[in-house]
């Protein structure tokens, strides 16, 4: 228990005091079904030797696991930190990002004997008393903080992770109750095209530079049908070649752009202090982006796929229309049933998400996997899509759980042609496809989606009872099956 669960003690330096009065020294356990805490004095492994020498309940653990507790405390004690972690907070003071994780910490525990204060002033102070040396560790953190003890609410986290075990029933069941989609090698199988990667830049009106995008294209015998692929936060167009080159393979042309203010190259310099977190402004500025490489593929029908913050930004290009509504009501709730990780994303957009309704009509049908959706689109967002939308949810993914993300999202426009596919097994990650490998479990959906779009012509603008364009089999996959939720009857 301890394995698990002292490792969340790395985010209880977030819960700060206004006003300093001693070091913390004591970490409190509170244990589930007994009404005692299980308590560590922080002073006492100033002399570890004679602590697990002693007589208290952890140093009688100790003995009866074989010295397994000091080995794993120490490992969690002592394991520096990264020493950029001061000019990340610096950075990040008062970002809508931050505050939402400082509401999450906040319901784990507390920090006794001071009110919650979340200012980043305050955090940077901590962690300036905390690095004596270079090397922030675990154990001085917490021996920085000022307050009396710090207690951990693991009742709390049990029912965080009970609650997100109810978060994914609902995709179980519906991947045990109806049969998985069959596979066919002309789906998963690469097409017969010679396939060619290369960079190029294109205008970006909207940003202070262009945007680099990755093209990948079949070197002869291109069908003139093009794709763009957006990737999630702090993610690369490199995940997602694995679907640009299955669809290369079969014709198509597949950009992938580069979303400069949400991906890895501004993760790398966000933990290295230089630069802050993502701004609720990327909401807006990433469907530009994708408009800007439809004009420099100078296409007039395009398919848009999307991963996570990608999803989210292909939804907004198909029509769907974010607000502010649900952030307004839902996001300083800390017991609100449906809460999870990526409410921590769609927060941050509360001051951009009503001016984020950014369709682009040439786009007429996207592909939206693991999307963050159920607070940043409200109840009739749907309403006015110009494209068609699959959305993928994993049943396992706990970044965006099916229940809510997913599952209450799309059967209210499952009448209009939109179809939703769940991934048995599926999590956040494991249904990308770096370059270099086979395409990963997707690769078979992507091509029959793209088809099926572009087949369908005028038809595939969604309408009220519109035959689906995704047929019941072809384009599953043997090591995640792939289950279509079945569409309403007229």
């Amino acid at each position: 228990m301890l394995r698990r669960f002292l490792p969340a003690l790395a985010s209880l330096p977030l819960l700060l005091g206004a006003a300093p009065v001693r070091a913390i020294d004591e970490v409190v356990l509170q244990l589930p079904l007994i009404d005692f805490g299980f308590t560590v004095r922080l002073s006492e492994f100033e002399n570890p030797e004679r602590f697990w020498a002693g007589t208290s309940d952890l140093a009688e653990l100790n003995r009866a696991t074989n010295g397994a507790v000091d080995r794993q405390m120490r490992a969690i004690f002592d394991t520096p930190l990264p020493v950029q972690t001061r000019d990340v907070v610096s950075q990040a003071a008062g970002s809508p990002l931050l505050q939402q994780v400082l509401l999450a910490a906040s319901a784990l525990g507390q920090v006794d004997g001071l009110p919650l204060d979340a200012s980043g002033q305050e955090l940077t102070e901590v962690l300036n008393r905390a690095s004596t040396d270079g090397q922030i560790t675990l154990y001085t953190l917490l021996r920085a903080i000022p307050g009396e003890s710090v207690t951990v609410d693991l009742p709390g986290a049990v029912a965080s992770l009970q609650r997100l075990t109810r978060q994914q029933s609902q995709a179980r069941a519906l991947v045990e109750s109806v049969p998985a989609a069959s596979v066919a090698p002309a789906r998963s199988a690469p097409g017969s095209r010679p396939v060619r990667r290369r960079v190029r830049t294109m205008a970006a009106p909207h940003r202070d530079t262009p945007l680099e995008v990755v093209l990948v294209e079949p070197s002869s015998g291109a069908n003139g049908r093009v794709v763009v692929i957006s990737h999630g936060l702090w993610d690369s167009p490199e995940a997602f070649e694995g679907w640009a080159s299955h669809l290369a393979s079969h014709g198509y042309s597949v950009a992938l752009p580069n979303h400069p203010g949400s991906d890895a190259t501004q993760q790398k310099a966000m933990l290295s202090g230089q630069t802050p977190p993502p701004g609720p402004e990327e909401l807006r500025l990433r469907p530009l982006d994708v408009s800007a490489v439809i004009d420099g593929m100078e296409a007039s029908r395009v398919v848009v796929l999307g991963h996570s913050w990608g999803a989210t930004t292909a939804l907004q290009l198909a029509g769907t229309q974010p607000s502010s509504r649900l952030l307004l009501e839902r996001c300083d709730d800390l017991g609100d049933p449906e809460r999870n990780i990526s409410w921590v994303l769609q927060c941050s957009f509360l001051s951009s998400a009503d001016q984020a309704s950014l369709a682009d009509p040439r786009v007429i049908a996207v592909m939206a996997v693991s999307a963050p959706a159920s607070l940043l689109f409200d109840y009739g967002a749907g309403a006015g899509m110009q494209a068609r939308a699959l959305v993928v949810t994993g049943s396992r993914d706990w970044v965006v759980p099916p229940d809510p993300e997913a599952l209450d999202l799309v059967p209210p426009v499952l009448r209009f042609g939109h179809q939703l596919v769940a991934a048995d097994g599926g999590d956040h990650f494991n249904l990308r496809a770096e370059a270099g490998g086979n395409g990963g479990p997707l690769r078979g959906l992507v091509l029959a989606w793209s088809d099926a779009a572009f087949a369908a012509g005028a038809a595939a603008k969604p309408a009220l009872q519109a035959p689906p364009l995704l047929g019941p089999g072809g384009w599953g996959n043997t090591d995640i099956p792939l289950i279509l939720m079945p569409s309403p009857t007229p």
